[in-house]
């Protein structure tokens, strides 16, 4: 195990066989995880892990590798398969923490509210008027979600409760039963950017979706709209949205995640109309032990001889 994860999912793993984990926050040191790898026949890894080839050298025995994350931009797939590694990942418990916070980066986006935080912890004199921190209402506003799968849907249902209109972008159209439940239209995704007033990304990053926000879909967006980030950070082009967010080409940004995760552009840092949170997506402690405890489901069911519960490759 490449980092410390919940102990509900470590005393599944040490039932199952020998389990070396490193029980620090900070990133295991290289020659030290390298000389437990060589004897490993399954990896439990994190995201922060990029498994390459490098990584794959110094585990000649593994059989698996156990993601504890739905993304796995972090992890060489083919390199993987190449050497008959299989993968896997935590996908669906973590889609209502990551639906939750998405909403919650949304309202405190749209109603200013770390703005306004930052306005009292700072000790400035204020008083109520009446065009104080204006900010934009949800009810009857457009919510564009790029990319409906199990979080994007989980979220356009919890926008609706808000009394917003959902249209969204994916290669194919979702179930006709989930579009009529939430009266949800596909759209292309540039009359998507054009017409929503908030645009909520939860597409999973690949070359083909690295930038899609960039300088040219930014332009396509209303000057009144706001960009909502919980999925993969290189999906967004930083340095075009902090010039879009600095010339007022859109009014704000919410973004849990980052191009270059942990630094985050300083322009992003200056600027009042966005709200940074540092990767909370599934930062709850019953979906963080649910996916350490996924992740080691398929390792133990790999190394017994049974299909992984959610394999990648």
């Amino acid at each position: 195990m490449t980092g410390r994860i919940p102990e509900p999912a470590l005393g599944l793993l040490r039932e199952a066989g020998q389990v070396w984990a490193w029980d620090g926050d900070d990133p295991v040191p290289i020659d030290v995880r390298d000389a437990q790898l060589a004897d490993a026949d399954g990896v439990v890894t994190l995201l922060s892990d990029r498994v390459d080839d490098g990584f794959l050298d110094a585990a000649p025995r593994a059989r698996i590798v156990a993601n504890v994350a739905v993304g796995y931009n972090n992890i060489d797939v083919a390199a993987c398969t190449a050497r008959e590694v299989r993968v896997s990942n935590t996908p669906g418990v973590l889609t209502d923490a990551t639906a939750d916070l998405t909403m919650g980066l949304l309202i405190a986006a749209t109603r200013r509210l770390g703005e306004g935080e930052r306005l009292i912890r700072s000790g400035t004199p204020w008083k109520w008027g009446m065009f104080m921190m204006l900010g934009t209402g949800l009810q009857g506003r457009r919510l564009g979600i790029v990319g409906m799968g199990g979080i994007g849907t989980a979220v356009a249902s919890r926008a609706r409760a808000f009394g917003m209109e959902i249209v969204y972008h994916n290669r194919t159209a979702v179930a006709s039963d989930i579009e009529q439940l939430l009266e949800a239209r596909r759209l292309p995704l540039d009359e998507l950017l054009a017409t929503s007033d908030v645009v909520s990304l939860h597409c999973p990053y690949s070359d083909e979706t690295h930038h899609l926000i960039d300088a040219a879909a930014l332009a396509t967006m209303r000057r009144s709209a706001y960009l909502v980030n919980t999925a993969r950070g290189p999906i967004v082009d930083e340095a075009a949205l902090v010039d879009a967010l600095d010339d007022g080409r859109i009014a704000g940004a919410a973004l849990d995640v980052f191009e270059n995760e942990p630094d985050v552009h300083p322009g992003l840092v200056d600027l009042d109309n966005v709200v940074l949170a540092p990767h909370l997506g599934s930062a709850t402690t019953e979906t963080r032990t649910a996916m350490a405890e996924l992740a080691a489901r398929n390792v133990i069911a790999l190394l017994r001889g049974d299909e992984p519960p959610t394999p990648v490759n």
